[in-house]
């Protein structure tokens, strides 16, 4: 007996569907950016929308065919946003660049993308200068300003202004459908291990990730809220924000490239906001500013905290001192990028606050559509017992099957189904509740035996005068690795290496307490914030600690 099929209307999932319903149901709701050439300005959904079909129509007229990638150097503003929607809209595809990329990276990663027209900030101005010999492919450079602002460049001759190309357009033109699975959008991964790849998402995985994203148990976004997307939109789309705020209506507060606390708290207060996401650093950041004018925010109340490991001594700070609810939340590029959002569940409720306070320290429970687990060495599958680490792997309609322009797949094969392995060591506990233990490069193993480098740092963070951390494994003859300490103190703190080390006692075992502590004015950061092991691997791998005379480090 074969199959009944289903009688429903065949409607794709289109990434244009988002914005017109917007315009159509949240039409006035405002659109804030800090302007860099200077101010606030203000949009709405309705008009954002006439304009995205306007760019729409002037990229097509500038020769643009279906599948041409139009990359994007660019801060979270207004004009981003256009481009977000007037070029997925129009089934071309949206590449947004990460700015903080070495020139010749971001060189390297416009080419082999085969990006066919560049937009950019004018704070990025002299960058493409310097890039424009190397982008063989690239037609034409379009700055994200209006006539007024355009500047007389030699190196770029017909530049184009983002503003005048939009103006002289009629926007009578209608968004169209086509398949759902075709490229809608281009992120790269950082290229920590080798050259940077490409993660193309389609329109019906971006709209999934946005539902996902959207639900009570993710970001719990409604057309109430003021949300402010804290990280930039070139690191994977802003986490999905600019997608999932159409979606529900809810207004958009951009805050250019003003990322430091005292502007953060500036446009939180002035905007209303009331929703926030950042990584670990940028909040950093912003509590540092409240404690040292003693203010408040009087509308934030939830903030998610991911791209990476926020310490729970920074959530406790958030959530204790200034009434903010913290959602700790775990993805990467490969995965649109969200997999998990900490949101606690009724048993976690019920517990003590210590208890309830290492549950949300983790990363939380998979959003429905990705599936998690963990297997060993040996690619056996581990119980979900909170104990178990392993490699963790993931899979679902938002996941990677393989990089963009390579033709192997990126997905392993276990227990009869295909995962993608995300690199991260985890345990998941019989809650589903996941906790990443560690990157797998990251991990230091000292005589045979695994140590977290992200619970040593979150320990070290428990100390008041320590602003950031990291631990990273330095040559041991005896034991292989051993952990060293590497601290940035807050501004006007002091700490001994004994004060710092007394953290550790009674938390872990001896032998997991780092040998050594060496401070630094800042630790070196990524071009996406986060803190640059790797070089602090290779620059300390040979660190000599002092001994004493019984032979145990001092």
């Amino acid at each position: 007996m074969t199959a009944l099929s289903a009688q429903m209307m065949r409607t794709p999932l289109m990434l244009s569907s988002l914005i017109s319903h917007a315009a159509r149901e949240s039409g006035d709701t405002e659109i804030v950016t800090r302007r860099i050439e200077g101010g606030v300005h203000r949009t709405t959904w309705r008009k954002l929308e006439t304009r995205a079909r306007q760019l729409a129509q002037a990229l097509l007229r500038l020769g643009c065919k279906p599948g041409d990638r139009v990359a994007t150097l660019a801060w979270n503003s207004d004009r981003h946003l256009e481009l977000y929607y007037g070029t997925s809209g129009s089934q071309l595809v949206c590449h947004t660049i990460n700015p903080r990329l070495h020139d010749d990276q971001i060189a390297w990663i416009i080419n082999d993308a085969a990006d066919r027209i560049l937009c950019f900030d004018m704070t990025f101005l002299p960058l493409v200068e310097r890039l424009r010999p190397l982008l063989t492919g690239v037609r034409h450079f379009i700055a994200m300003t209006s006539t007024a602002h355009l500047p007389v460049s030699a190196a770029l001759p017909g530049l184009l202004s983002q503003d005048a190309l939009i103006d002289a357009e009629d926007g009578d033109w209608q968004w169209s459908e086509f398949d759902e699975n075709t490229a809608s959008s281009l992120c790269y991964t950082s290229g920590t291990t080798g050259d940077p790849k490409g993660a193309l998402y389609s329109h019906r995985s971006t709209i999934l990730h946005a539902y996902a994203a959207a639900m009570a148990d993710g970001m719990a976004l409604c057309s109430r809220d003021v949300v402010l997307p804290a990280v930039p939109m070139f690191h994977v789309n802003a986490w999905g924000l600019p997608y999932t705020a159409a979606m529900v209506g809810a207004k958009l507060v951009f805050p250019g490239q003003a990322l430091d606390g005292n502007s953060l708290f500036e446009l939180c207060e002035a905007e209303g906001v009331t929703f926030a996401a950042g990584v670990p650093t940028v909040w950093l950041g912003l509590v540092e500013r409240l404690r040292e004018r003693g203010d408040h925010l009087s509308t934030l109340r939830r903030a998610v905290v991911g791209g990476a490991t926020c310490p729970p001594s920074l959530m406790r700070t958030l959530t204790e001192d200034f009434g903010i609810e913290v959602r700790h939340a775990w993805g990467m590029t490969e995965m649109s990028p969200l997999g998990t959002v900490n949101t606690p569940a009724a048993s976690t409720s019920a517990a003590d606050e210590s208890v309830q306070l290492a549950r949300l320290a983790k990363q939380g429970r998979a959003l429905f559509g990705v599936e998690l687990c963990v297997i060993d060495d040996e690619g056996r599958l581990l119980p979900r017992d909170g104990c178990s680490a392993g490699t963790l792997l993931a899979r679902g309609p938002w996941v990677i099957e393989r990089y963009a322009g390579h033709s192997e797949s990126a997905l392993i094969e276990v227990d009869g189904r295909s995962w993608f392995a995300t690199g991260d060591v985890a345990t998941i506990d019989h809650d589903g509740l996941l906790n990443i233990t560690d990157r797998s490069k990251d991990v230091i193993k000292s005589g045979g035996e695994w140590i977290s480098s992200i619970e040593l740092e979150n320990i070290a963070m428990t100390h008041p005068a320590v602003k950031e951390a990291a631990a990273v494994g330095y040559h041991h003859p005896k034991w292989d690795e051993r952990p060293l300490l590497l601290v940035a103190l807050s501004h006007g703190s002091t700490a001994t290496r004994e004060e710092i080390l007394s953290c550790f006692h009674g938390r872990i075992a001896r032998w997991q307490v780092p040998d050594d502590v060496v401070f630094l004015d800042d630790l070196p950061r990524t071009a996406t914030g986060k803190i640059q092991k790797r070089l602090l691997r290779e620059q300390y791998r040979n660190h000599i600690c002092r001994t004493t005379e019984n032979g145990d480090t001092a």
